[in-house]
């Protein structure tokens, strides 16, 4: 259900289970952390999906036996956070709930204009993953990242472009070839150039 291959300087991380709406398991959480911290000195990273939706977070009934507030989710997004490369979410449809830590991690984030945000940890009673709401508030602000975490507010991909969410909204059949063009410069620069820049801008 995870997909993770690698084409030269280039990692692609695949989560490929559509019937359940990319819902998250244990396993699956464990073996994205690992493709990213195998990948930590990729040029390129890109996380995706399959289907209409990236990920509605955890599987439900893993959740309710407390994967809601396992380590790993942490462990994903510090994986890809350390990445020395340029990382890109292309987000094929909705992301939820913990989903946000592996997409708030990553340098940019590309979505099909379907795509809708929401991280329903208020009315599920959980609270956040612990670097999800600061992330969340220095890319939208305070304000926004309230909205949608107290407020719980579905965010359109219109709507998250012009808050700084995304930074591009692009067509369904053009999202991968998207996210490698966003990323030529990179993979044609030298690999102490890449981690230079990338430290530089935080």
């Amino acid at each position: 259900m995870i997909r993770c291959t690698q084409d030269g300087d280039t990692w692609t991380v695949t989560i490929d289970r559509p019937d359940k709406a990319g819902a998250l398991t244990q396993d699956m959480l464990t073996q994205l952390a690992r493709c990213a911290e195998d990948a930590r000195s990729a040029k390129l990273f890109i996380l995706t999906g399959t289907g209409k939706v990236f990920s509605a977070g955890a599987d439900l009934d893993a959740a309710r036996a407390g994967l809601a507030t396992d380590p790993v989710w942490e462990r994903l997004s510090a994986a890809i956070a350390a990445l020395s490369g340029l990382s890109i979410a292309a987000l094929n449809g909705t992301v939820a709930g913990g989903a946000f830590g592996m997409i708030l991690a990553c340098d940019l984030r590309i979505a099909v204009p379907s795509t809708k945000f929401f991280y329903p940890v208020m009315k599920l009673g959980f609270l956040p993953q612990p670097s999800d709401p600061p992330r969340l508030s220095a890319l939208i602000g305070p304000a926004r990242a309230k909205m949608i975490l107290m407020a719980g507010q579905k965010v359109t991909a219109d709507e998250a472009q012009s808050w700084g969410l995304v930074d591009r909204i692009v067509a369904p059949d053009a999202l991968l070839e998207t996210a490698h063009a966003l990323g030529q410069d990179t993979l044609a620069a030298d690999a102490t150039h890449v981690s230079g820049i990338k430290r530089m801008t935080g």
